[in-house]
């Protein structure tokens, strides 16, 4: 017992040390712990890994990162993009780089050339920075909804949930999840003329440019709803002529911005379906919308709930949405976590791809926090957390060959 005193006390007063440093130093710190306890895991299931496409058996760090998606990042950064779509027999088109979007390869590409080094290392750089960068940023939107040390265990959260891991992959979500937490930051400060380079960049790391546009325009008619209903006296602040001008400019920069990349494939391949067609070679099968979660629902419960099961899910997530430490969210984020859903309801495919397709729902991390504040609730919490990434790294990005071939995607 005095041992577990005496470690206690060691880390209660490496915790009031920490407390003292500045905000942004404490976030970096709780990014790096994160990373590194990835990093271990990603070590440890690379011990285990057996034959696999990429590389002999028990591979190093570095090459264990480098698999999956990363290796289709690393053919755009070197070899562009196709200008002939590829094709089977039947004329389908195949798999190609078409469905992963420009920024991250670009910057791996000035990276590369600055500084010698190849698409691995110069892709892992970035998405590493760019994380650590999303952190700070989204303490930055966590603190305008509550206190120092809530919005501190929101960026604990999001640093250790689940998928975490591919934030230090050589994936874009990184970029991603950095340049969203810019642009909400930036319109929940009411800088909309700011947000309009930073939705463009936003719109060509990864396909989050549908959800903000229609979030924006949703924003866009509730915030002019407010000021033509405002009366004299009334407490909630309204948005003035310059404030709407700017956020209908923005609401109609989003829509144009969240169309130049599949406008950019169908100029380069002369195909006006070039990049829905790449996306959906995945799947295997056309674009129809809802379709695949009816799919997915009766292949797991049988024909009858799985036919239920959408209806359940959209449910409970608006159950979700009007829970109290969602609503205290505010506004603009919940108003995009309810976008970014009801964009994946209408267009993805759900299979296990979809746990890592969650990560821009990041400001439930501080709605997670928001739950309690009790220290045994954070803290299980924390460790729930990384266990689910070892079932992550372990199921999902370990290659383990299917009997009929293949493995599930992470």
């Amino acid at each position: 017992m005095g041992l577990n005193a005496a470690a206690w006390n060691r880390i209660a007063a490496a915790g009031a040390r920490m407390s003292r440093w500045p905000w942004w130093t404490q976030v970096a710190g709780i990014y790096i712990a994160a990373r590194l306890v990835s990093a271990c895991i990603f070590m440890a299931a690379a011990l285990h890994q057996g034959v696999n496409p990429w590389f002999p058996a028990k591979p190093d760090y570095w090459n264990f990162i480098n698999i999956w998606d990363a290796r289709w990042y690393a053919e755009a950064l070197q070899n562009g993009y196709p200008a002939l779509l590829p094709t089977d027999a039947s004329g389908t088109v195949q798999e190609n780089a078409w469905a992963f979007y420009p920024l991250f390869p670009v910057l791996g590409r000035v990276l590369s050339g600055l500084t010698g080094t190849g698409p691995a290392w110069s892709l892992t750089a970035i998405a590493l920075v760019c994380g650590a960068a999303a952190a700070l940023v989204a303490y930055r939107i966590f603190r305008h909804r509550t206190t120092h040390r809530t919005a501190l265990w929101g960026t604990v959260f999001l640093s250790v949930f689940p998928v975490a891991p591919v934030l230090q992959v050589p994936y874009a979500e990184s970029l991603n999840l950095l340049l969203l937490g810019a642009v909400l930051l930036l319109v929940l400060e009411r800088r909309y003329v700011w947000a309009m380079p930073a939705v463009l960049l936003m719109c060509l790391s990864r396909p989050t440019g549908v959800p903000f546009a229609v979030m924006m325009g949703v924003l866009f008619l509730y915030r002019l709803w407010q000021r033509v209903a405002a009366k004299p006296g009334d407490s909630v602040p309204v948005h003035g002529n310059a404030q709407l001008w700017s956020l209908g400019g923005l609401t109609a920069v989003s829509g144009i911005d969240a169309l130049v990349w599949p406008a950019v494939a169908w100029a380069v391949t002369g195909d006006p379906g070039a990049y829905t067609k790449t996306e959906t070679a995945w799947r295997g099968d056309d674009l129809v919308p809802f379709k695949p979660w009816f799919d997915t629902g009766i292949l797991l419960f049988g024909p009858m709930f799985g036919v239920l099961a959408p209806f359940l899910f959209v449910a409970a997530f608006t159950l979700l949405m009007m829970s109290r430490p969602v609503v205290a969210l505010g506004t603009e984020l919940r108003l995009w976590c309810c976008c970014y859903m009801g964009y994946l309801l209408v267009f993805l495919h759900p299979q296990t791809s979809t746990f890592r397709m969650l990560l821009p729902l990041f400001p439930l991390a501080l709605s997670t926090a928001l739950v309690s504040r009790s220290r045994a609730y954070r803290g299980t919490v924390v460790v729930m957390f990384v266990l689910l990434q070892i079932v992550w790294i372990v199921w999902l990005w370990a290659w383990a060959q299917l009997p009929g071939g293949g493995d599930y995607p992470p």
